[in-house]
């Protein structure tokens, strides 16, 4: 019986490589991670029991607890602070990911220089670029500082090494997936390789009461790259969002334990740095001194941040047999149901023998159904080729009967139109509170929208705009 037991102990166990999957026998392919070639033989440990130990600190009535040790620190970049909850938490780690070039290292070498002084040390670290070349970079952003630190290492305990030498209150890893430790097998940026460096990083903010930022890349499908374990252990996770072709960047709060998740910072990127946007909705719009047929001003709710953002429609003539369809900003969907409604429910069958084009203006997406009037409104003047009055904003879901429903958040749309010098506006039923001075005229169904077409022009419209002015009549 103890010969079986100890030819039970002595059989040889299999690992993976990248995720540290055990089994008992080889496989090609690892089930977990779906690797091939990483299940690796390794003799079996030892089965081994966990005694009770000393404490490190005893546990303490809630009230007692110190709560000032976890007041946040301002990072310097005001719409960063936004999203963060009102800056870095001593001992909080920050994953900050977003795609390849839209501007994550030029943030956060803005942020380490900020957030540099005589109390608080920064240490940048990073894997992917030379000292040297952050140090153009720099010069470049005006980033400098003399409390600002920079080291180029890719190895885990260079980077535990530079810790105790510089002993910062902040540190930057850039990135995360390019640093690895030699006791753990497997290429960096592999599932064993990003949780251990995850792992020892965190126990040195915690330990240290050092605030850390790390960047994370994404795949190709937008996720987070590494394991989803990540993701769990960091304690705020912003999401780094923006065309590479248009000037606007959004840092969204995905994860946040130290405040909300709905809250977005808005920058603008261009030759000099980043700098944040406190009122972004310049950006969306267009200044004209004549109405234009085929655009519509909408307000939509990123977070809880309203901005003012504007549709543009354009119809021609088509030359081939399928009429396009061509959209940018928006989601192509939404705007097919909208063409449907407008041609059923509206009467305006000359949109579906016309090639379409929808787009948004500065590189906004707008992706909430409160859009829905404006791109019907936008493609309806442009139809017509009738411009909607100026100074109009229109908000409000549309469904396919045709009716206008509520959205969230109209009041604070409404003031963000009001500030701005917007006077009138489209919404659904009982919007709540009107600011002074703004006329609100509440419309139930496509029908009631498309009123406010000018009487002036509608000869020349469609037949659901000459029966919208029959009603009225």
């Amino acid at each position: 019986m103890a010969a079986r037991t100890k030819s039970t102990k002595d059989r040889p166990s299999y690992r993976c490589t990248e995720c540290g999957w055990q089994t008992a026998k080889w496989l090609g392919r690892c089930p977990e991670c779906q690797a091939w070639g990483t299940v690796e033989e390794y003799g079996a440990p030892a089965v081994r029991t966990t005694a009770a130990g000393r404490v490190s600190t005893a546990a303490l009535p809630i009230g007692q607890v110190d709560g000032r040790q976890a007041t946040a620190r301002s990072t310097g970049v005001d719409e960063l602070d936004r999203v963060l909850g009102g800056g870095l938490v001593p001992g909080a780690v920050v994953l900050l990911a977003g795609e390849p070039g839209v501007g994550k290292s030029t943030l956060l070498l803005d942020v380490a220089a900020k957030a540099a002084s005589d109390e608080h040390r920064t240490l940048y670290v990073t894997g992917e670029e030379s000292a040297s070349q952050v140090r153009l970079r720099a010069d470049r952003i005006n980033a400098l500082s003399d409390h600002l630190y920079l080291a180029a290492e890719t190895d885990l305990s260079a980077v535990l090494g530079h810790l105790d030498a510089v002993k910062p209150s902040l540190l930057i890893m850039d990135s995360v997936q390019t640093v690895a430790s030699p006791e753990i097998d497997g290429a960096p940026g592999g599932m064993a390789q990003v949780r251990e460096v995850a792992g020892a990083l965190i126990r040195a903010s915690k330990g240290r009461g050092m605030s850390t930022l790390l960047v994370g890349h994404v795949t190709k499908d937008g996720a987070i790259a590494g394991p989803r374990l990540l993701e769990h252990l960091v304690d705020v996770v912003l999401s780094f969002e923006g065309d590479r072709h248009a000037r606007l960047r959004l840092v969204r709060g995905v994860k946040n334990r130290y405040g909300a998740t709905d809250e977005v910072g808005c920058f603008e990127l261009h030759d000099e740095g980043i700098t944040g946007l406190a009122d972004p909705s310049g950006l969306f719009l267009t200044r004209r001194d004549v109405a234009v047929p085929g655009t519509c001003l909408t307000v939509t709710l990123e977070g809880r941040r309203p901005l003012v953002a504007e549709v543009q429609s354009l119809t021609v003539d088509s030359q081939i047999p399928s009429p396009r369809r061509t959209v940018s900003g928006l989601e192509t969907s939404r705007v097919s149901m909208m063409l449907a409604v407008l041609e059923q429910r509206g009467r305006i069958s000359a949109l579906g023998k016309r090639d379409i084009y929808s787009a948004t203006v500065g590189g906004v997406k707008l992706t909430e159904p409160a859009a829905d009037l404006a791109i019907a409104l936008a493609l309806a003047s442009a139809a017509s080729d009738t411009p909607l009055p100026k100074n109009l904003v229109a908000i409000g879901e549309v469904g396919l009967a045709g009716e206008v429903r509520r959205v969230t958040g109209v009041q604070r749309r409404l003031a963000e139109a009001h500030r701005l010098g917007f006077t009138h506006a489209l919404v659904p039923s009982d919007p709540g509170k009107v600011p002074p001075g703004m006329t609100v005229t509440e419309v139930a169904d496509m029908g009631d929208a498309l009123r406010v077409l000018p009487r002036s022009r509608r000869a020349k419209a469609p037949e659901g705009a000459e029966r919208t002015e029959r009603t009225e009549k």
